[in-house]
């Protein structure tokens, strides 16, 4: 297994209309995988993974909004369905009838959307620190309330700037994230033009969703999921900072038809931690030669 990170290629796609970047590690024959990676992150949120999942072609996308991925229409929306279209139609422009998902947080949420939606083209579903959306019983108004005026107000809110590239490293570290996540992430998420430096972010990913799912709709998502799911959590992530997020595993567990759940030590991005990101990848090889997918 490497040890030393072997650089991507980058690419990109034109997809109803949008323009998505990405990077790929691996042989353009391994076995399909999709990254999708956290909230306000991007794809090189699976830059130490990636090229340690030996015999895999891996695509970690950023999604529209983040990284260098076009940010959507005015009119648009960044719900965490709306990028499912644009996954599907990826996957035809790849050639890939069907993939492995890998997603982190957020990603991993869309993943298991899709995974429901579109069971014939997901292999295997790989979360990390996440599974599904968490089941809200907000007030349904409030919520398409707060969806307005977030949105409207993101739309004329300039975009975030920085004094310097330290300064956003710093910020994100005031947020929670280890000082070698934020320096890993910084790069990509920033537009840095001579003294100028801003977020490349979509303001409107802080915006609030238009509608929630709830429990029922939760647990109809996870039973529709028909491939096997390798979920790993953060012992000093989600579940140690939501004590809801532990009832998406049991969730997990008592739904999904082939389920395994591992923990690992580690902060909510602890795919991006030299002493976890080996030990991480060796479960993921495990769990997809167990399941026949990998040649090698």
């Amino acid at each position: 297994m490497p040890t030393v990170p072997i650089p991507p290629r980058d690419d990109s796609w034109t997809l109803d209309g949008l323009t998505y970047s990405g990077r790929l590690w691996g042989p353009p024959d391994g076995l399909p995988v999709l990254a999708l990676h956290g909230w306000m992150d991007h794809a090189d949120s699976f830059a130490a993974l990636a090229p340690r999942l030996d015999g895999c072609r891996v695509v970690a996308l950023d999604l529209s909004g983040q990284g260098h991925s076009d940010h959507r229409a005015a009119h648009a929306t960044y719900n965490i369905w709306d990028d499912l279209p644009q996954i599907d139609a990826l996957l035809d422009r790849l050639g890939w009838d069907s993939a492995v998902l890998l997603g982190h947080s957020r990603g991993a949420n869309i993943s298991a959307l899709y995974a429901a939606a579109r069971p014939e083209r997901v292999r295997a579903l790989v979360s990390l620190d996440s599974l599904v959306p968490e089941p809200s019983d907000d007030d349904v108004v409030r919520t398409l309330s707060a969806f307005i005026d977030q949105t409207r107000k993101a739309l004329t809110r300039p975009q975030r700037r920085f004094p310097t590239r330290a300064d956003y490293v710093d910020r994100r570290c005031a947020q929670g994230n280890s000082r070698q996540t934020s320096e890993a992430l910084a790069d990509r998420a920033l537009r840095i033009t001579g003294a100028e430096v801003r977020m490349r972010a979509d303001n409107r990913l802080f915006a609030s969703s238009a509608v929630k799912l709830t429990r029922a709709q939760v647990e109809h998502v996870l039973r529709a999921i028909r491939c096997p799911v390798l979920n790993i959590w953060a012992a000093e992530g989600i579940l140690a900072r939501r004590p809801t997020a532990a009832e998406l595993a049991e969730l997990g567990q008592a739904l999904v038809r082939d389920y395994e759940r591992i923990e690992m030590p580690g902060d909510h991005h602890f795919h991006l931690d030299p002493g976890v990101v080996g030990p991480m990848a060796g479960a993921i090889l495990g769990f997809l030669d167990r399941q026949g997918l990998r040649r090698g």
